[in-house]
């Protein structure tokens, strides 16, 4: 069995959507990256490979190749899913959080998992997507940003 961990943050800007975990979440800011900056699928991309051991999502995904810009991270999630399992590996569990002062995840939270269950070909029960704020510190708190945190539990198929 191997374990990884990954982490990502991304600006909240005007004029973008925003998506998370695969889901458009009605709100006046969006998130600010090369792809669509969805801060909870980069985070299970990177532990995903992390726990593999193959590389970042940097490594596979590069932001200055046009090839994914404003690619859906749900979508790049699928070939994430692919390695992971041409490499011999499967995911056994998720568990993942989500830090925003806004908007309420808490009503996207069922599809997010769904949505995900499906890529990496887990049932919804294998993966845990908490959401909680940061009191008004730092970054997040000041609602300048979202980030997301996931660790990934893999074995060998």
């Amino acid at each position: 069995m191997k374990i990884g961990i990954g982490y990502d943050i991304h600006r909240l800007v005007e004029g973008r959507k925003l998506i998370i975990g695969g889901v458009s979440i009605p709100y006046y800011k969006g998130l600010l990256g090369h792809s669509d900056a969805d801060v909870l699928c980069h985070a299970i991309m990177d532990a995903i490979l992390g726990a593999s051991n193959l590389g970042d999502i940097g490594r596979h995904f590069p932001d200055d190749d046009i090839t994914f810009k404003d690619a859906l991270s749900i979508e790049l999630m699928k070939y994430v899913s692919k390695l992971l399992y041409k490499n011999g590996y499967e995911v056994i569990n998720i568990d993942s959080i989500i830090m925003a002062e806004e908007p309420k995840m808490a009503p996207y939270i069922d599809e997010m998992k769904l949505n995900i269950s499906r890529v990496l070909a887990i049932g919804e029960n294998q993966i845990s997507i908490k959401a909680t704020t940061t009191e008004g510190l730092g970054a997040v708190g000041g609602g300048l940003g979202i980030a997301a945190q996931a660790v990934v539990l893999l074995d060998r198929i």
